[in-house]
């Protein structure tokens, strides 16, 4: 006899991030924020604007469709890639972009 065992399982795509966002000129900027561990990650719409990476942060890249998406830390302070991912996927699943691909490096 089989036995169904249900197992509730907490996805870690629930976990709650914020998003600030400022205008600047004609685009406007987000940033996630990790309450936590204090992380912050910039996000570049690169349809939209031009990004700079800078010296001593990490960035990732997100292309999903048409969307061409950059991510900078700001502030890193040698959080684990780990936590950068997550948040990042986390952004994506908020936009919507269930198509998303992150790139270490520019594809």
């Amino acid at each position: 006899m089989h036995h169904n065992r249900y197992i509730n399982i907490i996805y870690p795509m629930m976990l709650n991030y914020l998003i600030s966002t400022t205008k600047s000129g004609s685009s406007k900027k987000e940033t996630i924020h990790d309450p936590e561990s204090k992380l912050k990650i910039k996000v570049f719409d690169l349809v939209k604007s031009t990004f700079r990476p800078k010296k001593g942060e990490v960035q990732y890249f997100v292309t999903a469709g048409r969307e061409r998406i950059a991510f900078q830390t700001e502030g890193y302070k040698k959080q684990k890639n780990l936590l950068i991912l997550h948040m990042i996927s986390w952004y994506c699943v908020y936009l919507g972009l269930m198509e998303a691909q992150i790139h270490a490096n520019w594809p």
